[in-house]
């Protein structure tokens, strides 16, 4: 199963982010979505950003892998 994972940009560095789900940080590759900025949140599967989403479906992703008893840092 694959699955993609919301987290929030903290800082850009050409196509490379520092992006964060809580206390946890990971550089993620922006090739896909170079129009992703600080701030934005996006979905990151295997290092890489492949869309850029709002808070709020950011939210109701983090809601959908909790009742799949999937549990991790909260947002």
């Amino acid at each position: 199963m694959c699955l993609a994972v919301p987290l929030k940009i903290e800082s850009v560095a050409g196509e490379k982010a520092l992006a964060a789900l809580a206390e946890t940080r990971v550089t993620v590759m922006l090739s896909l979505v170079p129009q992703a900025k600080v701030g934005d949140w996006v979905l990151v599967h295997a290092g890489y950003a492949i869309a850029v989403v709002d808070e709020q479906e950011a939210n109701e992703t983090f809601a959908i892998l909790r009742e799949l008893g999937i549990t991790g840092p909260q947002p």
